[in-house]
């Protein structure tokens, strides 16, 4: 199989010139999108960047959504959701203009490449997808950004792909979908893809995944516990709980994990956190308080969590600093994520830092 890495202007010719990447994502040469939607946000108000944005990409081996598991979601609506997945130029602009959105980071839906049994596989899935990506962002310079996947089946390949999509691709950082085949981000062997982000200076978002690890006998009989109901923010917090009693954070201070959905649940568990570490013994001992990881070493976003109490007690848990705005586009509403951030109860500067400066600082958009 192949594994040619393609450039990022072979990217950008093919966008534009074969069904390659028209046939799923649309994407169009940059003078075209410039004409199209390349232009400031036409409210004027507030510069807004969502950071946990799906997208379907062309050409990958890997196939599967987080739409076509055991959650019963209502076919009209994974209807529309599969209609703007693939899609850039028709929904996508049009849905960010009507809302004043000024930039989506884009990233591949859930489950991406983690759920890839061939480690050879997902890395080459990897690399077209990370290629593809650069070639959207390329044509779009203004309107998107990219998180890039990484091939965790194979991590010495995974720290080469990171290398690659950060220093020739350009991309903002990475995504990973929950685990990879159960295997989890503080096991030994991804100890040195977490050197090369620090190395790097790139976040990471640890994103949900469809894809079970086993049996949970709390969701026996009860479909709609999977999912965004409850189960995905338990194990993405549990996920993220892993990695900081693994000690990844003592090991790269410099490491920075992005949760969305208001932090899956982990800021408002802090103070139980904080009081129970102290009668539990560790695998490793940590330097530090379960909290203050949170406010060192993870950012959340405000995904799918548009309630104002929720919002102050976790900029009191985490800091300002560490909120950043997402819709998690298209399987939440732009016009009511927006609504939430324009109205909630925050001052100019902190509005401001949720809406774009915190991403632009952290993405280094």
């Amino acid at each position: 199989m192949s594994t040619h890495t393609w450039t990022r202007r072979q990217v950008l010719n093919t966008a534009a010139g074969t069904a390659a990447l028209a046939g799923a994502a649309t994407v169009m040469s940059p003078g075209t999108a410039r004409a199209h939607g390349d232009r400031p946000d036409p409210h004027g108000r507030l510069k807004i960047i969502a950071i946990e944005e799906a997208v379907m990409l062309p050409g990958l081996i890997t196939q599967g959504t987080a739409l076509n598991g055991a959650i019963p979601f209502k076919p009209e609506v994974t209807a529309a959701w599969f209609k703007r997945l693939p899609d850039i130029t028709e929904y996508r602009l049009a849905d960010m203009d009507a809302n004043g959105v000024t930039m989506q980071v884009l990233s591949l839906t859930p489950p991406g490449v983690q759920m890839q049994p061939d480690a050879a596989i997902a890395v080459r899935d990897a690399q077209v997808a990370n290629d593809a990506l650069a070639g959207i962002v390329d044509a779009h310079p203004t309107r998107f950004g990219g998180l890039a996947a990484l091939p965790l089946q194979d991590p010495r390949a995974a720290v080469r792909e990171a290398r690659r999509a950060i220093r020739d691709l350009k991309m903002a950082g990475f995504l990973v979908n929950g685990h990879t085949n159960g295997h989890y981000l503080d096991e030994p062997q991804f100890r040195p893809v977490w050197a090369a982000l620090e190395e790097l200076g790139a976040a990471l978002y640890l994103h949900p995944t469809p894809a079970p690890t086993g049996d949970w006998g709390l969701l026996k009989d009860r479909p709609e516990l999977v999912g965004p109901l409850y189960s995905w923010a338990a194990e993405t917090g549990g996920h993220a709980l892993r990695v900081i009693l693994g000690g990844v954070f003592d090991d790269f201070p410099g490491a920075r994990l992005i949760l969305g959905h208001m932090g899956e649940f982990l800021p408002f568990q802090a103070p139980r956190l904080d009081v129970q570490i102290q009668n539990i013994n560790t695998r490793v001992p940590l330097k530090k308080k379960p909290s203050e990881y949170l406010v060192d070493n993870i950012a959340i976003t405000t995904s799918g969590v548009m309630d104002d109490t929720m919002l102050q007690a976790a900029i009191k848990t985490v800091g300002i600093d560490n909120v950043l705005f997402a819709i998690d586009y298209p399987f939440e509403k732009s016009e009511q994520a927006v609504g939430f951030l324009r109205h909630a109860s925050l001052s100019t500067g902190h509005r401001k830092k949720i809406a774009h400066r915190n991403a632009e600082r952290i993405l280094k958009l």
